[in-house]
């Protein structure tokens, strides 16, 4: 099995990124590792964030919009969004379904609003996978999440910054 490459650049650029963080509460203690290493990277980067929990990873697209509509009629728009969930594979089609639909929706989201966006949604064969995978010793797909939204904030940031400075 192919390794996944570990160097990833330093989280400046960042510091006070406002990030929504959605997590699915369908495997409580999948999700309670997830969010610890979204939180820690989160921390890390001086990110301020947002935390919302839903039942399962096909409630995250509708909670990102409605968060997202809240914010910004606030005047305080989310800059980035991490999904947070796992989807363990079954006896039956549903977990083509929900890891299909909500991959889907949550990209359909970052693209067209133009957000910033770590897919942190596992889909695995068994609870052992999930569990290396949300492990924030492990694999650290919570924290890959964030470090991904952030990556492409900063990139947001910088693109921004550069057309502004043309002008």
């Amino acid at each position: 099995m192919a390794q996944a490459r570990r160097r990833i650049a330093r989280e400046t650029g960042v510091r006070g990124a406002r990030i929504l963080v959605v997590e699915a509460r369908f495997y409580d203690d999948i999700a309670d590792m997830l969010l610890r290493g979204a939180r820690r990277v989160l921390k890390e980067a001086g990110a301020r964030f947002d935390v919302i929990t839903v039942p399962g990873a096909l409630e995250i697209p509708a909670a990102v919009m409605i968060a997202m509509h809240g914010a910004e009629a606030r005047d305080q728009p989310y800059e980035g969004v991490v999904a947070l969930g796992c989807v363990i594979r079954g006896e039956t089609s549903h977990y083509d379904i929900v890891a299909g639909e909500s991959a889907r929706a949550i990209m359909d989201i970052a693209i067209a609003r133009d957000m910033p966006l770590g897919n942190g949604i596992l889909t695995v064969d068994t609870d052992a996978q999930a569990r290396a995978r949300a492990r924030p010793t492990g694999e650290d797909k919570g924290g890959g999440a964030a470090r991904a939204a952030l990556a492409l904030v900063r990139l947001k940031r910088r693109l921004i910054r550069q057309a502004r400075s043309r002008r």
